[in-house]
C-alpha cells in the first residue's frame, strides 16, 4: 500500500503537468509519456541491481516526493554560493525554474548564447537509449537511462542550454547555480543543463548544487555536454547540498575529434549523493580527464560510477578519484575503463584513493577495465587507508600539534585533486568547505 501511495501521488503529478503547457511540444510528450511508463514498471533501483549493489536508495524511494514549487529567494541567501567575481554570468535555478531576476548574463561575451529550454526545447538525447543504441560502435552499450533520468524526463520543466559558437574562447567561466529550498513537505526537483561547445571553443563552467531551509529535498539532475571537434571545456561540479538532501545527478560528456574535456566533481553534502559519469571519447585524438573529490562524515553515503567509454583511436584519459571519509560515513566508487575493438593506441589511466579518518568509516572500490582492442595500454589502482602513523609522528617530532599535523595531512591527500582546477577563485573556496565540513582549521 505505501509503494501504491506513493506511485499515485507521483501519477497525479504527472498528468497535472502532461495537462499543462510546460510538457512542451508532441515529441517531447511522447518521450515523457514513454519515461515515466518505464518508471512506474521498474520503479526505483535496489541493491539486487549491479549498478546499486552497494547503494540502497531505499530512504528515497520511501519518501513521497512532490515536484518543488518555483520560489523567490533574496540575493542575500545565495551570496555564499556565488561566483559572480570570478564569473563572465551567472545563471539561477531555483527547484528547477530558471530565476531570471537572480540571474545575472550581462557579461556573457559574444559568440555564446544562453537560454532557457522552453524557449526551443532541444532534444534530450541522454534518455533516448534507441537512439544511443543505433549509432553506438561495437562493443558493450553503455547504459545511459536509468530509474532517475525517467523520472528526470518525467518531470523537468525548465532547463538551461548554453551555445557556445564555433572557435568562441571564453576567458572567463559561466557558472551555473542550482538551488533546492526545503519546506514542509518533501520536495523533487529535477534540473537539467546542456552545454554545446562548438569546434575549436573553449569554456570554463562552474555547474554547483545547493540547498536553502530546512526539510527533504532529491535534485535529480541531469547534465549534457556535446563537445564538437577541438573544443575544450573546462568543468567543475561543487555539490553542497543539506544533510537531509538527496542528490542523484547523471553527466553524459561526448567528445568529437581532438576534443579536450577537463571535468573536476566535488561532492561535500547530502544524505544520500550519488554521481553517474559517462565521457565518450567519439572522435579520434580526443581526450578526457575526469577528477574527483567527495567528503562525508555522520551517516553519509557517496557514491561515484564513472565510465569513459573509448569509442575511437589515439584517445587518451585520464582519472583521479580521491575520498575523505569521517565518522560513520560509507563511500563507493566504481570506475569503468572500455576499450572498443577500433580504440586502437588507447592510453587510459585510472587511480582511486580513500582516506578513512574513523575505524566506522567505510569504502567499497570497483575499478574495471573492458578492453576489446590489443594495441593498448590500461592501467588502474586502488587504495583505501588511514591517515599514516609515521608521518604524523615525524611532524609531531617537528613540534607540530597532533590535530595541526592530522590538519596539514588531510589537506596534502586533496590537494592533488584540487591544484587541478585552472578557475580562478574556484579552488580556495573548494579548501575552505573542506575545512568546514571536516571542521579543520585554516591552513
Amino acid at each position: 500500500m505505501p509503494v501504491a501511495e506513493r506511485q499515485s501521488t507521483y501519477v497525479t503529478a504527472f498528468e497535472a503537468l502532461r495537462g499543462s503547457a510546460d510538457a512542451g511540444p508532441d515529441w517531447l510528450r511522447e518521450a515523457r509519456e514513454a519515461a515515466f511508463g518505464r518508471f512506474l514498471e521498474h520503479g526505483f533501483p535496489t541493491t539486487r541491481d549491479e549498478e546499486w549493489r552497494h547503494t540502497n536508495v531505499k530512504p528515497i524511494a520511501d519518501t513521497t516526493f512532490e515536484p518543488a514549487a518555483s520560489l523567490a529567494l533574496s540575493r542575500d541567501i545565495l551570496a555564499p554560493a556565488s561566483f559572480n567575481e570570478d564569473a563572465a554570468a551567472e545563471i539561477v535555478v531555483v527547484n528547477g525554474h530558471v530565476s531570471q531576476t537572480l540571474s545575472s548574463l550581462q557579461g556573457l561575451p559574444r559568440g555564446v548564447t544562453v537560454r532557457s529550454a522552453r524557449e526551443s526545447w532541444p532534444a534530450p538525447r541522454v534518455e533516448r537509449p534507441a537512439d544511443e543504441a543505433a549509432s553506438a560502435p561495437a562493443g558493450p552499450r553503455v547504459a545511459t537511462a536509468t530509474a532517475f533520468t525517467d523520472l528526470n524526463l518525467a518531470f523537468f520543466e525548465d532547463a538551461i542550454v548554453i551555445h557556445v559558437d564555433p572557435k568562441t574562447i571564453v576567458r572567463s567561466p559561466i557558472h551555473v547555480l542550482f538551488v533546492s529550498v526545503a519546506g514542509a513537505a518533501p520536495a523533487m526537483a529535477s534540473p537539467r543543463l546542456l552545454l554545446e561547445a562548438g569546434e575549436q571553443s573553449q569554456i570554463s563552467i562552474i555547474e554547483s548544487y545547493v540547498g536553502v531551509g530546512e526539510g527533504v529535498t532529491l535534485a535529480n539532475a541531469v547534465t549534457e555536454f556535446r563537445i564538437d571537434a577541438g573544443a575544450v571545456v573546462n568543468h567543475v561540479k561543487i555539490q553542497r547540498e543539506l544533510a537531509t538532501a538527496f542528490h542523484v545527478a547523471h553527466m553524459l560528456a561526448r567528445l568529437g575529434r581532438s576534443a579536450n574535456l577537463v571535468s573536476h566533481a566535488i561532492s561535500l553534502g547530502g544524505r544520500i549523493a550519488r554521481n553517474d559519469i559517462v565521457a565518450v571519447l567519439d572522435g579520434e585524438g580526443a581526450e578526457c580527464v575526469l577528477n574527483g573529490l567527495y567528503v562525508a562524515d555522520g551517516d553519509t553515503l557517496i557514491d561515484t560510477h564513472t565510465t569513459i567509454d573509448h569509442a575511437k583511436p589515439h584517445c587518451p584519459s585520464h582519472e583521479l578519484y580521491k575520498g575523505i571519509l569521517d565518522g560513520r560515513s560509507r563511500a563507493v566508487f566504481n570506475g569503468k575503463i572500455i576499450v572498443r575493438p577500433d580504440a586502437q593506441k588507447t592510453d587510459a589511466k585510472q587511480t582511486n584513493k580513500a582516506l578513512l579518518l574513523t575505524d566506522d568509516a567505510q569504502i567499497n572500490t570497483k575499478p574495471q577495465l573492458e578492453i576489446f582492442a590489443d594495441d593498448v595500454k590500461c592501467t588502474h589502482g586502488a587504495a583505501i587507508g588511514q591517515l599514516d602513523d609515521d608521518q604524523m609522528f615525524y611532524l609531531r617530532s617537528r613540534g607540530i600539534p597532533e590535530l595541526d599535523a592530522r590538519n596539514l595531512l588531510i589537506h596534502a591527500f586533496a590537494n592533488d585533486v584540487l591544484t587541478g582546477m585552472k578557475i580562478e577563485g574556484v579552488r580556495d573556496r573548494v579548501m575552505h568547505w573542506l575545512e568546514e565540513k571536516l571542521r579543520l582549521p585554516a591552513a
